[in-house]
């Protein structure tokens, strides 16, 4: 079993910024590499502590025999990393998704090993009447091949209901490193929270909100829980993997720093708090919240296609686009939000992430 270095194992557990890592298509569709290192660049550039490619952001369909995009989105994205990380004095944290029945994830697994990646982001999405049995022996079989982090993906865009049993199970395999919790449910996000506490490794793995709909809340909020000996401790989420921050990263960036700040205090500032519904507000428009996400993924590439980033909105999927309104609402976001985006920082630095 592999471990994660202790130096990126101490970044990951003090908490980073990782943007879920979208795809740059051409109007044909096809692979847009120019824009996508583009996008590796300005994350990167933007502060981002890792980023997380091959996943839902990036569209599962990469892994399609006839579209073959898996190695070369995972290859570039690499690249990228291993060009910024002279400049940096911590590790950059390299994420792979790695879906599939077991096999399909065991082979993306050592794909990912052998371009370098740090982790593998495990989704058990094909495991939708699978018993928590077999997802532990699915996730202790990735886990040989490298350190996984968890996920709890909401059931809107293809998870299943995991439990506090499940959880505190899944802690327990020792590659286990962290955890992201995005079924978008708090009750649920208490579940995981609760479990790895449970599992005696609360101190062992890092907690990151993949909760898109109430980021900034999960990054202040001090979980009560039991540990084995039945004594209370707090876990906190130190970070976040999402998809919101695949745009506009400079402030997801500053957010964090804040979070980070006000977690040694004993109150939270009543604008905090406005400003996290603020938050969830411009990711409801972003993510098409209203037509139960069907514009998700469209509506981070329109942000980003107006900043110049991408050339269009398009997903490999033709009948994948921004829903009605969505745009109008993105509108909305940008005038009554605007000190939540970073136009003019890509505005000032597109002309080099794009040579």
């Amino acid at each position: 079993m592999t471990k994660l270095p202790m130096q990126a194992n101490a970044v990951l557990r003090h908490g980073i910024v990782i943007p879920a890592h979208p795809l740059a298509l051409t109007r044909d569709r096809r692979l847009d590499e120019r824009r996508q290192r583009a996008l590796s660049r300005y994350y990167l550039a933007a502060g981002a502590g890792g980023l997380a490619v091959a996943v839902h952001t990036t569209q599962f369909a990469i892994r399609k025999p006839k579209i073959g995009l898996l190695e070369p989105v995972l290859t570039l994205a690499a690249e990228e990393v291993a060009r910024a990380q002279p400049g940096r004095d911590e590790p950059i944290i390299k994420i792979a998704g790695v879906v599939g029945r077991t096999d399909q994830a065991l082979a993306e697994a050592a794909l990912a090993q052998r371009l370098g990646y740090d982790i593998a982001l495990v989704s058990l999405a094909a495991f939708r009447r699978a018993s928590d049995d077999t997802l532990i022996t699915h996730c202790r079989a990735v886990a040989e091949v490298m350190p996984i982090m968890g996920f709890y993906l909401q059931p809107a865009v293809g998870g299943r209901p995991l439990g506090q049993r499940f959880w505190a199970r899944f802690a327990e395999i020792p590659g286990v490193v962290a955890v992201k919790v995005a079924p978008f449910n708090r009750y649920h996000t208490l579940d995981v929270v609760k479990g790895v506490a449970a599992s005696g490794r609360l101190h062992e793995i890092a907690l990151y909100t993949g909760n898109d709909d109430n980021i900034l809340i999960d990054l202040l909020t001090p979980f009560r829980v039991a540990i084995p000996s039945g004594a209370m401790t707090t876990a906190r989420f130190v970070g976040g993997l999402l998809g919101h921050w695949a745009v506009w990263t400079t402030r997801a960036v500053h957010l964090l720093e804040v979070a980070h700040k006000l977690s040694t205090l004993d109150t939270i500032p009543r604008d905090v708090l406005t400003l996290a519904a603020q938050v969830t507000e411009a990711n409801a428009a972003v993510f098409d919240a209203a037509n139960g996400y069907a514009g998700v993924i469209a509506g981070v590439h329109e942000v980003l296609r107006r900043q110049g980033l991408l050339a269009g909105t398009w997903c490999l999927d033709p009948n994948e686009t921004l829903s009605p309104g969505q745009a109008r609402e993105i509108d909305r976001i940008y005038h009554l939000f605007p000190h939540l985006t970073d136009d003019e920082f890509v505005k000032e630095h597109l002309d080099e992430w794009l040579r």
